[in-house]
């Protein structure tokens, strides 16, 4: 499966970008940003989409944007988008990439190489661990 068009793309926040350390913010997930950047630079729109609101939303966002992601809305399908009673909260996308998908977060990678059809080309972070003796 190949995606050539543009592609809407939900994605949750704990347990997905961030390692689950809710309501605290965990560690990025391996690959979160790079991945993350990497498809807004294919084009495609991110939402944040997450359980977390007021102080605790804004934290998400600030660290997203500290991280160099910037979602083209949060918590709604468009930027401007105003809910109501008469309107139902769930957003348009044509994804949503999240932890409690059932048999769990499958890795940025795989989630790059699903919707790509590419398998990414992305530096592992340097490990600050060192190994002694002849066998890592």
């Amino acid at each position: 499966m190949t995606f050539k068009e543009k592609l809407i793309l939900a994605i949750d926040f704990d347990g997905t970008i961030v390692e689950d350390a809710y309501p605290n913010i965990g560690k990025p997930q391996i690959f979160a940003f790079e991945t993350l950047k990497r498809l807004q630079d294919d084009g495609h729109r991110l939402i944040l989409w997450t359980y977390r609101d007021g102080k605790k939303l804004e934290e998400a966002v600030a660290f997203c944007k500290e991280n160099g992601i910037e979602f083209y809305a949060v918590n709604k399908s468009f930027p401007e988008e105003q809910f109501s009673k008469e309107r139902s909260p769930k957003i348009h996308a044509d994804f949503f990439i999240d932890d409690r998908n059932i048999g769990g977060f499958i890795g940025w990678g795989k989630v790059y190489q699903m919707i790509t059809n590419e398998i990414p080309n992305i530096e592992k972070p340097k490990s600050k661990k060192r190994f002694f003796g002849l066998f890592r």
